[in-house]
Parts: C-alpha cells; structure tokens; sequence
C-alpha cells in the first residue's frame, strides 16, 4: 500500500473515532464512498427469507456495522487497512440523522429547489452542520424525532435533493474519495444537527397507507389523489396538495388534474390562487413546467 493511502486510512479512522465520540455510528467506506467491508455471504448461496443485518455475528453488513464503540471502530478499520473514508449512519440515537444532499451533478439548482420548498410550505433551514463534497455538493445535517422513520429518497422531494435517512449513511468529513475530500464548511464544525423543521419532516414522510387497494386504472388513480387533498386537515392542506401534484405530473396526470386539485384543495379551505402556486411549483419541482 502506498504512503498516501496508509496516511488517508489513517485520517479516516481519526475522524471516525471523533466523530464516533460525538455519538454517531460509523463504518469505514473505500475510496468509491461504498463500505469497504465486502459481505460475509456474498458466495453463498440465495435462499429465502429477510436479508441479514448482523445476525451472523460477522461484520460487512453496510450500515448494519456501523458503531459508536471506538474498540469496535478500529476493529473495522484494521479489517479494511484500503478504506480512505467512513460513513455516518442516519437515522440511530441519539440524532436520529437525516441528511439533505444537495447534489450539482444533475444539472439543476438544487439549493434554489431547496429554498423554494422553505418558502412555500413556511420554513427555514436552521443552522446546522454542513459537509461541503469534492463536487461542490453539500449535505446539511439535521436531527430528526425518535419516533419517525424517514426514507431514502433521490430527487421525490426536488430536483437534485436526495435524502438520506434510516438504513442510509452520509460520507464522514475528512474521507478522501476518487474525486476529493469532503470537508466541513466553515463556521459549523462544532454545531449540533439542528432539529428538522416541522414542515420540511412532513415532506420527507410518506403518508399513512390507506386500508383500501391501490388504484391502478388512471381515471381512479387520479380520484385517488383528489380524495387525498380532499382529507387534508389545517396545518397540512398545502402538503397534502404538493404531494398530491406532485404524484400527478410524476405519472402524467398534472395537467388533467389541476383543475379537480385545485376544487378539492378550495374545499378544503385554502385560496384559489394559492391551491395554484402550489400546483405550478409541484409541476416545477418535478420538471413538468410549460408541458
């Protein structure tokens, strides 16, 4: 192994154990930001059942390895003397992590998509912890209620904004990557991860399933999502709508839709140019705007 990578190694497993000391549970990652420990039943093998997490007992199971213990950190990283890097796991205690990935590869604004949401649904993005990546990215660190599971999500909130929450991890500050280092901006090296706002965590988890079939017929589908509008309480009638346009321009439907969504939504109480903005910002977010 060459000196640099011995020196890279050697830097990720000091930031992970800082970071392993601040109660966030890490892993070490390779240079592809991928964890590094290969899994232990990748020759075996396929058989039925759930995939395992860690119930054999060995490592290489993802995020399901990552820990606060630094005997257990060092461990891992022995195991892996080619890791440049660690990975945050999301959504454990005591943070609960959710982290919003702005990306610049996909060819949109993503931080002007991000503070378009904020002004329609009626919040701000705190001070919080940053992590600026070798693509010019940025990943904003946020601490979620125990009791809400929030999904892995790629571009369903906006554009560019892909969110990582339980079962998903963030690459550590201090990891070098095949394309650079990700390094924490400055000012926010010693902030806690803010509290998600209210507003902004409604987006980010799914709603409630109902007990009824999912609708495939399009006609159906789309009374589906106006019987969703329609159901919306105070307090959530703007991000029900969202959601609601959203899913309609994602399968087609927006345009036929957007009169119907715009009566539920009056029924519901909220304004008729407002039920609009929403709509065109739905057909923006998901890049239906002018079709």
């Amino acid at each position: 192994m060459a000196t640099t990578d011995r020196q890279a190694t050697a830097l990720a497993l000091a930031h992970a154990l800082s970071a392993a000391e601040r109660g966030l549970a890490v892993i070490p990652l390779s240079r592809t930001k991928l964890p590094a420990l290969r899994s232990p039943h990748r020759d075996e093998p396929a058989r039925g059942g759930p995939p395992c997490h860690g119930a054999c007992g060995r490592p290489g199971h993802g995020v399901y390895d990552a820990t606060t213990d630094p005997g257990r950190v060092r461990t891992l990283f022995a195991a892996t003397p080619w890791a440049t890097g660690y990975g945050i796991a999301c959504g454990l205690p005591p943070y609960h992590l959710i982290g919003v990935d702005l990306d610049t590869k996909s060819g949109t604004d993503s931080a002007a998509a991000l503070r378009e949401l904020a002004l329609r649904h009626l919040f701000t993005i705190p001070e919080t912890v940053v992590v600026l990546t070798p693509s010019g990215g940025r990943h904003l660190w946020l601490s979620g209620p125990p009791d809400t599971v929030v999904p892995n999500s790629a571009g369903r909130l906006a554009p560019g904004i892909d969110i990582r929450g339980a079962g998903g991890y963030l690459v550590g500050p201090g990891s070098r990557t095949e394309h650079g280092v990700y390094t924490v901006a400055p000012g926010t090296a010693q902030l806690p991860p803010a509290p998600c706002p209210p507003a902004l965590l409604r987006l980010l988890v799914p709603p409630p399933r109902t007990s009824h079939p999912a609708p495939t017929a399009p006609g159906d589908q789309g009374h589906g999502l106006v019987h969703f509008v329609l159901c919306a309480h105070e307090g959530q009638r703007n991000t029900r709508l969202f959601w609601a346009a959203c899913r309609a321009y994602e399968n087609g439907l927006g345009p036929a839709l957007a009169d119907a969504l715009t009566e539920a939504a009056r029924t519901t109480g909220l304004a008729e140019r407002e039920a609009r903005a929403t709509i065109a910002s739905a057909a923006r977010m998901t890049g239906h705007q002018g079709r």
